[in-house]
């Protein structure tokens, strides 16, 4: 929206949280509570985005790394309305500034949407809610008459009828840029806090015979702010739970829908089933009849048709084919890819390798730096020796390659087409095709040893 502002505030300490790190960068969903808000205000598709920071200074700057966001950084912090001081150098006096917080990452487009629709260039808009308890809220005080909003009192504030009233303030509201410029030079800060509050302008626009608009969220828990990690931690529950929902309503099998945590984006084909304690962060994406087991950590990871996933495997900046198994305890590291009909068995370890289709690695193997054609079974406890100490170097393993359990490929080295490796083997030079390769030593026994007892 080319007249449309957004303002971010982003300032405050979060004494609650007990913790040396700024509130707005505490996570919730694998991400800055801060970057919740950010995403949704780039949703709109704003003229421009302020953030005001103070506490945490560029610590806040540095983990966002936004270039394009114009940063305003507020100090001291003396109150909401002050920080939108910091900004009028910033604001055009045409258009509209809407103002969000830092700490409320839950508030969803479409309610903005709506607010944005309820303003216009010479009304303001403000976001509010009814709860039972509005106990620490900023009551919503309306003329008894026309029904009309004459202004916000904060909680401290209040007097004994003003605590009754049940409509809160979020503190989310739309304002013409025009009246922004005019109206907060005229803040005061004669209130038992000693600020400067921004909710202070909604009875000085009502003084002005501006008609103020009231418009509200589809659930009350967009709105939720943090100021602890007890509320952080509900937050989290609330986020997770709503994520759950739409996958069930997607169609996804949940084994139990309250212990799934995405910290990130999950996109799931058909009759996808998902067993209990899986945690999917980056971008995941399942195709049709994927299974994925309990307990296992995917991220950054594309699995396709009809594979499925065993128990407590952690899958990483990989692309898995169709129709394969992966798992119980395997790791699948950054730079992999599987093929088709892939076997990846337990205690497991792959690392920036390819595996060509129908390839098997079932037992207690590494394989790093590797490129495994087809038809290949890698037996157990065999690995790939990549790395001398400085450098790393590439094993190649053409199709149809058996090798013996406990064996070495020494790095740079080539298994060729249809090689054997007999188990127990140290292999350090490229091996023929279609012939049996090993090196033992020769097996002898030793008359008369004994072996050792305890003294």
């Amino acid at each position: 929206m080319k007249e449309l502002n957004i303002i971010i505030l982003a300032a405050g300490l979060g004494k609650r949280m007990n913790s040396s790190l700024p509130k707005v960068l505490h996570s919730l969903a694998g991400k800055p509570l801060l970057s919740h808000a950010l995403d949704t205000a780039n949703a709109l598709l704003p003229h421009k985005i302020c953030v005001v920071y103070g506490h945490g200074n560029d610590a806040v700057r540095e983990a966002i790394g936004k270039n394009e966001l114009i940063w305003v950084k507020q100090e001291p912090q003396l109150g909401t309305g002050h920080a939108l001081m910091q900004t009028l150098p910033h604001l055009d006096k045409k258009g509209l500034t809407l103002v969000l917080y830092g700490d409320v990452p839950l508030i969803s487009l479409e309610t903005l949407q709506k607010l944005i629709s309820a303003s216009s260039k010479e009304n303001l808009a403000l976001l509010t809610v009814r709860l039972d308890d509005p106990t620490g809220y900023g009551r919503i005080v309306r003329d008894t008459e026309a029904n009309n909003i004459i202004a916000i009192v904060e909680d401290k504030d209040t007097n004994i009828d003003q605590q009754k009233i049940k409509e809160i303030n979020t503190g989310i509201m739309v304002i013409p840029n025009a009246n922004l410029h005019e109206w907060l030079p005229k803040l005061e800060n004669k209130n038992s806090q000693k600020e400067y509050y921004l909710t202070d302008i909604v009875a000085i626009a009502a003084k002005a015979g501006k008609k103020i608009e009231a418009a509200h969220p589809s659930n009350n828990w967009e709105v939720l702010g943090v100021n602890s990690k007890v509320q952080l931690a509900a937050l989290e529950r609330t986020y997770q739970k709503n994520y759950a929902e739409k996958l069930l309503e997607q169609g996804v099998t949940l084994i139990d829908a309250s212990r799934i945590d995405v910290r990130g984006k999950l996109n799931c084909g058909k009759d996808v089933e998902i067993d209990i304690n899986c945690i999917f962060e980056g971008e995941v994406i399942l195709g049709d009849r994927v299974k994925i087991g309990a307990h296992c950590i995917l991220k950054n990871v594309k699995i396709k048709a009809a594979t499925i996933i065993f128990p407590f495997s952690l899958i990483e900046d990989a692309d898995i084919g169709k129709n394969c198994r992966v798992g119980p305890f395997s790791r699948i590291r950054p730079g992999t890819s599987l093929a088709d009909k892939i076997h990846v068995g337990n205690f497991v370890e792959i690392k920036n390798s390819s595996i060509n289709s129908g390839s098997k690695i079932n037992h207690l193997s590494y394989i790093g730096d590797a490129t495994v054609g087809k038809k290949v079974n890698v037996g157990a406890g065999t690995i790939t020796c990549n790395y001398d100490g400085v450098n790393k170097f590439q094993t190649v393993i053409e199709d149809n390659v058996f090798i013996g359990s406990d064996t070495q490929l020494i790095a740079p080295v080539k298994i060729t087409n249809g090689s054997t490796i007999g188990a127990g083997s140290t292999i350090t030079m490229n091996t023929p095709p279609e012939e049996l390769s090993l090196s033992r030593s020769k097996q002898r026994s030793i008359p008369g040893w004994k072996r050792p007892t305890k003294k």
